[in-house]
């Protein structure tokens, strides 16, 4: 497994796999949250990663502490970055999960640097940095303290409701930089989330999260994703989950429908076909053209739900002043099509 690249300490290319090697140290923990994942940890030679060039993005740095994602969701675009250490897109995924031991040491390190110009850092726009192994690793104290200390103006985009965990230190960065925090809740149908995001806690308990956040005063956007043709698209569907969302407290809500790229492809086609046979030659269909839904679909789709975001009371993101909802970044080289219409941010 490729391992090199990661490592503070690399080895030549001939020795560069991932067990074995001196940097990293793999470890499994016999308790049910943890079952049957395993642990890398190794100490990164940098944290702080710059957004590809190509990138929309409205930010250009990013900080991933981990890679790979215990939240199991089918549909991840971020499954392709296991490849590039030789692991499984698939299950590998889900279960070996690298943990950046060193990166909130690295992180303040970097931001003392002469050449840092403290520009806003993103986290949670590749995998989930509140993801179930940050509640044994609490790397993400470290990273927000280091931010804090140094005004560092940053964004959170999470599933997870650990984040409230680190509400306080949340608080204490806020009131000397610009902290934005985005829940993703792309529908609130039970049964849709138990079988695609086996792995988070439910939509309910996320919006309970974004209603905390906003009653302690970190204003919480809701980025509206997946929504999932077919699935979770039907006017019912998006009419309840955008009612949820305002009843959250949340102060914006931007949709963004499924995009498929390499990798979350495979695997989400392969979890259709187990669950959903019928829907293959619709989505063949739909996704004909690459990893992007046609334009149609999406601004049928985001004009919908800002009608509804209307109807209830709350703006889409960009209406309510300083805070942002993150988007996740575009780590590959971009298709040729153009992206989604609707990801146009603070």
């Amino acid at each position: 497994m490729r391992w090199d690249n990661l490592a503070e300490n690399p080895t030549s290319a001939r020795d560069a796999a991932l067990f074995g090697t001196d940097a990293v140290t793999t470890r499994t923990f016999d308790t049910p949250e943890f079952r049957g994942i395993t642990f890398h940890e190794i100490r990164a030679r940098s944290i702080v990663n710059r957004v590809p060039g190509a990138s929309r993005m409205p930010f250009e740095w990013t900080v991933n502490p981990y890679r790979g994602c215990s939240h199991a969701c089918v549909y991840c675009f971020a499954r392709k970055t296991h490849s590039y250490l030789d692991l499984d897109t698939g299950i590998g995924f889900d279960s070996q999960i690298v943990v950046k031991i060193n990166a909130p040491e690295l992180l303040r390190r970097q931001l003392a640097s002469r050449r840092w110009q403290g520009a806003h850092i993103a986290m949670g726009t590749n995998v989930d940095c509140y993801q179930r192994a940050e509640g044994r690793y609490r790397l993400m104290p470290g990273i927000i303290s280091a931010l804090r200390d140094h005004a560092n103006p940053f964004s959170i985009l999470t599933k997870g409701t650990l984040i409230l965990r680190d509400l306080e230190l949340l608080r204490q960065a806020a009131q000397v930089t610009d902290v934005g925090v985005s829940v993703s809740v792309g529908f609130t149908d039970e049964g849709l989330w138990r079988t695609v995001e086996p792995g988070t806690p439910s939509p309910q308990r996320r919006l309970d999260a974004v209603r905390t956040l906003t009653d302690n005063g970190i204003g919480c956007g809701v980025l509206m994703a997946p929504v999932i043709p077919f699935l979770g698209d039907g006017a019912d569907q998006l009419r309840a989950t955008v009612r949820a969302i305002a009843a959250s407290g949340a102060t914006s809500v931007t949709p963004l429908v499924l995009h498929l790229r390499p990798g979350a492809r495979e695997w989400f086609m392969r979890w259709l076909r187990e669950h959903h046979a019928y829907l293959v030659p619709r989505y063949e269909r739909l996704y004909a053209e690459g990893a992007y839904a046609p334009k149609w679909y999406q601004r049928r789709i985001t004009r919908q739900v800002h009608e509804l975001a209307d109807e209830f009371g709350i703006g889409p993101a960009g209406r309510e002043g300083r805070r942002r909802v993150l988007v996740p970044e575009r780590d590959v080289a971009p298709e040729p099509e153009p992206g989604p219409t609707q990801l146009t941010l603070l």
